[in-house]
């Protein structure tokens, strides 16, 4: 909707398809602390939040261990990882029309920010994005609200009214209430209808061309 002036744009599974790197790395770092995971498909439960409590929270593993596995996460994802990816059919041609409709377009993603940069540039998509915010490496800042509110603060004059999250996961759509924001979901990413349903998104959206219907409107 042309109402919304400032749109922020989640990354793993919103504006790419990382599921290969992503589930490569996660089984690369379980093997490295002792545990098989040989179905990568159930490892896209850990697309989008934070892998340290994901970790612990799947396998029952203590966090000094959640540690490690993602310290062994990042050795492979910085290798290769980050590219074992692509972008999802129509995106750019969305990011162009929406910037030349002259929308503030903002990045917030659980990645190390670094990590993000690295994968928009390589993608040629960093251009369109007015600000790019991402987790600290040191994992002080790594929750969905936090880093949506670290890429408001670039505009601190813009109305609660004029700004959007889109992303595919709860995480995005309890990020955006968190920060009294309007979430709109996606289901082209990796979470269900009813996973967005049930956290409250405002608006749910099946396809990048349903986006950019919603969008340009």
């Amino acid at each position: 909707m042309n109402q919304y002036k400032y749109l922020i744009f989640d990354l793993d599974g919103t504006l790419t398809e990382p599921e290969e790197g992503i589930t490569k790395c996660i089984q690369y770092a379980l093997r490295k602390i002792g545990i098989q995971a040989d179905d990568r498909k159930a490892l896209c439960r850990f697309i989008g939040p934070p892998l340290i409590p994901a970790f612990c929270e799947a396998y029952g593993i203590e966090e000094q261990k959640s540690r490690q596995a993602l310290m062994y996460y990042r050795e492979r994802f910085l290798e290769k990882g980050m590219f074992e990816n692509e972008v999802h059919a129509g995106i750019p041609e969305l990011l162009e029309k929406l910037k030349k409709m002259d929308k503030k377009l903002l990045l917030a993603t659980t990645k190390p920010e670094p990590q993000a940069v690295a994968i928009l540039k390589h993608f040629n998509l960093f251009s369109y994005f007015d600000v790019v915010a991402g987790s600290n490496l040191d994992e002080t800042m790594v929750e969905k609200p936090d880093i949506i509110a670290y890429a408001l603060q670039n505009f601190e004059n813009a109305e609660k009214q004029e700004i959007c999250m889109i992303g595919d996961r709860k995480y995005d759509v309890a990020g955006a209430k968190a920060n009294g924001i309007t979430s709109i979901g996606v289901l082209y990413g990796h979470g269900s209808r009813n996973e967005l349903e049930h956290e409250g998104a405002d608006y749910i959206v099946e396809s990048v061309k349903a986006l950019d219907a919603f969008l340009t409107c």
